[in-house]
This record gives C-alpha cells, sequence and structure tokens, in this order.
C-alpha cells in the first residue's frame, strides 16, 4: 500500500507513544497539530474528498482527507487500526464540533472483511454471536460503556468500604470440603485429594472477624447449578462483608448507604454514560424499605398467591412482589429452616432468622444477617441441618478462641450490574459469562 508513511520506524514509534485521545479534538484545541490512533468506523467517499470516523477509548472524532491521502485510504478496510497525523480544525457537520484535517495516515493493523458481528451496533446480532465475538463487540461504544461503568464501580465499592474501615481480604478458592454444606459445588481432583471450587467465602470470612474485626471480598466464585436463566451464572463475582460487634440491622444500613452512594455518584458524576442506559434519573432512592417475610405473605395472599409460613418465596411470587415493590427493598425476618446453619435465630421467636435479602423487583441481590458465634450451638445447628460437625472441625475450633458477635452479607455484583445498566441479561454484564453451556472464548 502507497499511502504516504512515516518518514521512518522510529518516527512511527515516536508519534505512538506521544498520541492525542479523541476527546482532545474539541473547539478549545482548534490549531493544534496531533496524532491520533483508534478504529476506522467510517469511511465516506465524496470523490475530491473523503471523511473518516475514528474511534478510541474516549470516543470518537471526524477526520478530513483529501488528494493522494484520500486515494490510498479506499484500500483501508473498515475497523482496521490506524494512526491518523492532522490539526484539529472547524466543521460544518452537525455530529461533530470540529475535525482532523488529515496530513498523514499509517495502516497499523488491517481488519479482516467480512467481520463476524457490527461492532458499531448497527447491524444487530444474537447474544452467543455477540459473546463468541466478545473482544470485538466491546468496540460497541454502549457495550463498552457497561465494562467501564463496571469498573468505576469497584473502586466505588472499595473506597465506601475502606472509609468504613473495613479491610479487603483474600481467601482461598480451592477447598477441601463443601463447607456451606450445599450441593452445588464444582469437584476436582487436587493433588489425590478431593477439592472443590467455593462458592463463597463464608466460613473464612467469619474466621478473620476474630483479629481484623472488619473484613470484605470482591472475587468470583463458582456454583454448579443447572440454572438456564438469564440471572444465573456458573462462574460469578461477589462482594462479601463480615463485621464484629455489629448486628443485622446495621449491615441493612451499610448495604442502603453502599447502594444508595453508589447510584447518586453515578447519575451526579457519570451522567452522560449512565443516559445510554436510562432516559433519566429513573433509580431514585433516599432509603430502602425493611419488609418482614410475615409482611410478604400478606401482601401476597392479596394478590392470590397462597403460601404458608415456611415456604420460600418462588419466582412468580417474587414477581407480583416486585410488582408492589419495583424498586429497592429488603425482606427480613426469613424462616430459621430457610437459612443455613450459621445464621442466628430471634431469641423470643426462634422459628424467624435475624437475617435479610435485598431485592429489586423480584431480582434478589443481596443476602445477608447475623450470625451464631456459640460454638456449642454451631455444632447443634450443623447437626439439625443434617451436616457432620467433624466436616467443619477447622472453622469450628476457631469459635473456641474468643469468636465475636458478628453479621454479614454476600452481594450479587453482577446483578447489581444489571440494574445499573438497565440490562435483562446478566451475560450483557459480565465479560466472557460461564453458564451450563458455554465454556470458550
Amino acid at each position: 500500500m502507497s499511502l504516504k508513511f512515516l518518514e521512518s520506524e522510529n518516527m512511527q514509534n515516536e508519534n505512538i507513544m506521544n498520541r492525542t485521545f479523541a476527546s482532545f479534538v474539541n473547539k478549545e484545541n482548534i490549531g493544534q497539530n496531533l496524532t491520533l490512533i483508534g478504529w476506522l468506523e467510517d469511511f465516506r467517499d465524496m470523490g475530491k474528498i473523503g471523511f473518516i470516523t475514528l474511534r478510541d477509548m474516549t470516543g470518537n472524532f471526524q477526520g478530513v482527507l483529501a488528494g493522494e491521502i484520500l486515494s490510498n485510504f479506499r484500500e483501508i478496510p473498515r475497523q482496521s487500526v490506524i494512526m491518523v497525523i492532522g490539526s484539529i480544525q472547524d466543521t460544518r457537520a452537525a455530529s461533530f464540533q470540529t475535525e482532523v484535517k488529515v496530513q498523514s495516515v499509517k495502516l497499523l493493523s488491517r481488519a479482516v472483511n467480512p467481520l463476524p458481528i457490527d461492532p458499531t451496533g448497527r447491524v444487530k446480532s444474537s447474544m452467543d454471536k455477540r459473546l463468541d465475538s466478545r473482544a470485538l463487540d466491546l468496540r460497541d461504544h454502549h457495550i463498552s460503556s457497561i465494562f467501564k461503568i463496571r469498573s468505576l464501580v469497584l473502586n466505588l465499592i472499595r473506597n465506601f468500604l475502606c472509609s468504613r474501615m473495613f479491610v479487603e481480604v483474600n481467601t482461598p478458592k480451592i477447598i477441601g470440603s463443601a463447607t456451606e454444606g450445599g450441593a452445588d459445588l464444582f469437584g476436582f481432583e487436587y493433588f489425590s485429594k478431593k477439592a472443590y471450587l467455593a462458592q463463597s467465602p463464608q466460613l473464612y470470612k467469619e474466621q478473620l472477624t476474630l483479629a481484623l474485626e472488619r473484613v470484605f471480598e470482591i472475587s468470583s466464585y463458582f456454583r454448579a447449578e443447572p440454572s438456564h436463566t438469564v440471572r444465573h451464572l456458573s462462574e460469578f463475582v461477589s462482594v462479601d462483608l463480615e463485621a464484629a460487634f455489629l448486628d443485622y440491622g446495621e449491615i441493612m444500613d451499610i448495604v442502603q448507604d453502599l447502594v444508595i452512594s453508589i447510584i447518586n455518584d453515578l447519575f451526579a458524576h457519570r451522567e452522560k454514560d449512565m443516559a445510554l442506559f436510562y432516559n433519566k434519573q429513573e433509580i431514585k432512592i433516599d432509603r430502602i424499605p425493611r419488609i418482614s417475610y410475615e409482611k410478604c405473605l400478606e401482601d401476597l395472599k392479596g394478590l392470590s398467591e397462597k403460601l404458608e409460613f415456611g415456604d420460600d418465596l418462588s419466582d412468580p411470587a417474587l414477581k407480583k412482589l416486585g410488582e408492589i415493590y419495583p424498586s429497592f427493598y429488603f425482606i427480613v425476618d426469613w424462616p430459621t429452616k430457610l437459612k443455613p446453619f450459621y445464621i442466628l435465630e430471634h431469641e423470643k421467636k426462634s422459628e424467624l432468622s435475624r437475617s435479610f435479602d435485598l431485592q429489586y423487583g423480584n431480582l434478589e441481590i443481596v443476602s445477608g444477617g447475623t450470625r451464631e458465634h456459640d460454638v456449642q450451638r454451631l455444632r447443634n445447628k450443623l447437626v439439625e441441618k443434617g451436616l457432620d460437625p467433624k466436616s467443619f472441625s477447622d472453622h469450628l475450633q476457631t469459635f473456641e478462641w474468643g469468636m465475636p458477635p458478628h453479621s454479614g452479607f454476600g452481594l450479587g455484583f453482577d446483578r447489581f450490574m444489571m440494574i445499573i445498566t438497565n440490562s435483562t441479561n446478566i451475560r450483557e454484564v459480565v465479560l466472557y459469562p460461564r453458564d451450563t453451556d458455554r465454556l470458550t472464548p
């Protein structure tokens, strides 16, 4: 290709190092000479003049070219990576404030034609096709914005919890027993021993309150549940927290403050990105109501959904509750028999547990509660749940070393991102989702 190349490889490398981003192409910088690198989204050939749209991680800009550069440019496929040297000038284009008068072009990487999906999003593709070409799918500005927001939310969570004196920890994901008594664990051989992939850090984070008092972890966990829904994955990211000397009411306060602060921050400081997902600030909350399990049964009875005390809330039941409570709400004081062995019951009403779930409509996001810290009662509960205390000996011994009263929660981060980005499928907010059918890419 006989494009007007830069004079030498050293000059090319120097220009790459000194590149400017698309966000710099604005009226404040008219007359500036610059080097830009990005993916060629569009090329409009008007004969004597041509217009290109180039996109990088900060946005896109329009370039105008003519003469020999235009003639040679016609050979470049869309979505190829190019380097442009030029100057910023005014434009008559309605979609751009300014444009770049192109003086030199370098093809850095040629894209095949046709591509498996349209990364501009103009031609829609199925979810499976998009996931098969996920790296290319991310060139769609709407899709890439989801993951930029995801990164931001992770930082907001860390900053929030650290400001509340929580210590970030990392616990094992390869474990030697089904620590919560669950059947939905991935098992495998580990140096001639049976091992599992962790489905939560529950027991570890409880143990860590013994010395660190307040801990949290953000990590991937695994569940071998054969679900085929838009809200379940086999590998998921969870935000887990545990705190000594706090009860479940105070933990709910933390959850409420965390959720509200993140949503308010996003709409206040990332308004442009959030506008991709919402036409207006549709998530408006200043507090999250707390609805008892028994009140939920009463509400459902009025909607002809008959459940007895002790019944779990089915998907149809939660959908009906979501019609009454369409935003965030806590369901508190679940029946003890519906909760894991480590959840503490109420002293005067042992059939109810000191537990909560945070819902958004019919979608469960958080589960938490006050934990049992008395070692003998914990042993008894394991037996009541049909579990062998010997399988939990390492865990139980820590409760003999001065285990404090403690409470905590686990937040399904991917589900939370569904709400923040107004997505209906959890696969939209996970880069490379893993479910019963997908193991690649």
